[in-house]
């Protein structure tokens, strides 16, 4: 990349010492991106018109299978705080994902071993326990692959630049991924409807997709190299401890914050992608264009990344979500009044249709991208609070409780739907080519999809943004903190003047004097925070712990090679 390219969109350090190691992190987010678009486009329906489970079935399995996501996430976190290892504490747990990711996204895909037309309850139970399994790979992987940035990225726009590239990497699964899946539909004719005659193509899309995801994790292990924490010190591990662990985390005022601003998003898209397939198929009647529709949407939503990037880089992580958020609103409004596709009118709502998929992906990135580069920030903040690094602890508190409520979300849009009087499956595909006409859905049935699609991903979508505008920390901010922890653990003590005080306290929500770094300072002696002439904050410690971690990674690189 040339110097005045690299200046234009922000981006800092060479290839080799900067940009190769940010794409070498990232390739685990081909699995990550790609594997969930795929299920979110096509699980759902899957179960529903392939597999023949009812709505309520269906959303029982992937609520079973998400709050089973949730509990393991903690566990996961623990144990990748506490290991002790020269490879460092994540990366080899990703290895040890691989098997399990193979297994369990290639048997997610398969219908042939059930049948739930004449057995619905073993088709159930039998996909509850292939989904756990592959949540389980995921929390084996995700987990500390999230776990290791903080470590990989400390500085407040590196952490920027490393979720970029994983965004882009997470395209460059969602786009492969996308383009298997519906080359395997049209092959074998399941292109443009779904039924129980399309077991072939989605078990063959299951095992391709499993090898395709699990090289990327594969090439992640191989070429990322994290600090050792083989001389890391590990508290005693009872219940006490882990209660102790996981209130502390909800005490810093940030990732509450944070937290409850996500979780709103995550209602938002929850909603919407969980009901999106029938919202295509049997309110607006357009399946045939659900794979163009997706197409468009992927489009939008990576079109958006190079304005997030630069409002980010420019004025902050928060300006991007605040500007492009009302699209996102926008694109979902149009499901307020979107109508069945047909006669001399249908152009009018393949357009409308066409313009929500633009919209609501493009509004959609913008708090996806915030949520995304101020999680890693929340690890700084909870240092001033307990002194000590807890990636793999908060990154699984957020998510025990958010993919719990997204595990109810699905039920709750199942139940929802079928208590509204939605009809799926083989008696929608047998009308169909029976009459050759359009199954039409009642009514009332049509409401339950648009309050599902639009009325409360709408509200849930403001309420993130007015949560957004709420969060306190700065690019500043942030960079104060680190260099006043790095001034204590080099010092013993720390001087903060009285803002930075009161900075700490309106991020921290923590009084000073009962914080790690508030407690215990000599007063006798004086170690203020370095600046600079332009008054930006040295961070003296980090280097010297970075030349470290790097002459490590080094000694690590030589041995393994040898």
């Amino acid at each position: 990349m040339g110097e005045k390219l690299k200046r234009a969109i922000g981006v800092k350090g060479d290839f080799k010492t900067a940009i190769l190691p940010m794409m070498r992190y990232s390739y685990a987010n081909i699995f990550m991106g790609g594997a969930g678009y795929i299920i979110s486009m096509y699980f759902t329906i899957f179960l529903t018109d392939v597999v023949n489970l009812s709505l309520n079935q269906a959303g029982i399995v992937v609520m079973l299978a998400t709050v089973w996501d949730a509990v393991t996430d903690p566990v996961m976190g623990l144990i990748t705080d506490r290991t002790r290892s020269k490879y460092g504490k994540h990366r080899r747990y990703l290895l040890w994902g691989i098997p399990l990711l193979l297994v369990s996204y290639a048997l997610l895909w398969n219908g042939y071993l059930v049948n739930g037309k004449e057995n619905p309850t073993g088709a159930m139970l039998f996909f509850i326990l292939v989904y756990m399994l592959y949540k389980t790979a995921y929390t084996v992987i995700g987990v500390p692959h999230t776990a290791m940035l903080p470590e990989l990225a400390p500085d407040y726009n590196l952490r920027t630049q490393y979720n970029s590239m994983g965004y882009l990497f997470n395209s460059a699964g969602m786009v492969p991924a996308f383009g298997i899946a519906v080359l395997v539909l049209s092959l074998f004719g399941s292109g443009d409807n779904l039924s129980s005659a399309s077991k072939a193509p989605f078990a063959v899309i299951g095992i391709v997709l499993a090898v395709f995801f699990s090289v990327a994790v594969f090439m992640t292990f191989k070429t990322t190299r994290e600090p050792s924490s083989e001389h890391m010190h590990v508290e005693p591990l009872d219940l006490k401890y882990i209660l102790r662990e996981y209130v502390l985390v909800f005490k810093n005022r940030s990732f509450r914050q944070y937290f409850f601003m996500s979780l709103a998003y995550q209602f938002s898209t929850g909603f919407y992608l969980n009901s999106k397939v029938y919202y295509v198929k049997y309110l607006a009647n357009q399946y045939s264009k659900y794979a163009l529709f997706n197409a468009v949407a992927g489009v939008a939503e990576a079109s958006a990344f190079p304005l997030n990037y630069a409002l980010t880089m420019k004025y902050g992580k928060k300006r991007c979500g605040a500007i492009v958020t009302p699209l996102m609103v926008g694109g979902l409004l149009i499901g307020l009044f979107m109508q069945a596709g047909g006669g001399k009118g249908a152009w009018v709502w393949s357009l409308l249709m066409l313009l929500s998929m633009v919209l609501y992906p493009f509004g959609m990135s913008g708090l996806g991208f915030v949520s995304t580069n101020i999680f890693p920030d929340l690890t700084d903040v909870d240092e001033l609070i307990t002194g000590r690094r807890r990636e793999g602890v908060i990154s699984t508190f957020s998510t025990l409780i958010k993919k719990s409520i997204a595990g109810v979300m699905a039920a709750m849009v199942g139940f929802a739907l079928q208590g509204f009087g939605l009809v799926t499956g083989d008696t929608v595909s047998e009308y169909e080519k029976t009459t050759g006409e359009l199954f039409a859905q009642s009514p009332q049935a049509i409401l339950g999809v648009r309050i599902c699609v639009a009325v409360v991903p709408i509200v849930a979508a403001l309420i993130a943004l007015f949560l957004l505008r709420r969060f306190q920390m700065t690019g500043e901010d942030h960079t104060m903190i680190r260099a006043a922890v790095a001034t204590k653990k080099k010092y013993g003590s720390v001087t903060l003047t009285a803002e930075q005080i009161a900075r700490c306290e309106l991020i921290s929500g923590q009084k000073y004097e009962n914080t790690w770094l508030g407690k215990g300072n000599n007063t006798l002696e004086t170690h203020t925070l370095t600046q600079n002439e332009n008054g930006e904050y040295l961070i003296l410690l980090e280097s010297e712990a970075a030349k470290k971690a790097a002459e490590e990674a080094e000694k690590q690189e030589e041995a393994h090679t040898k």
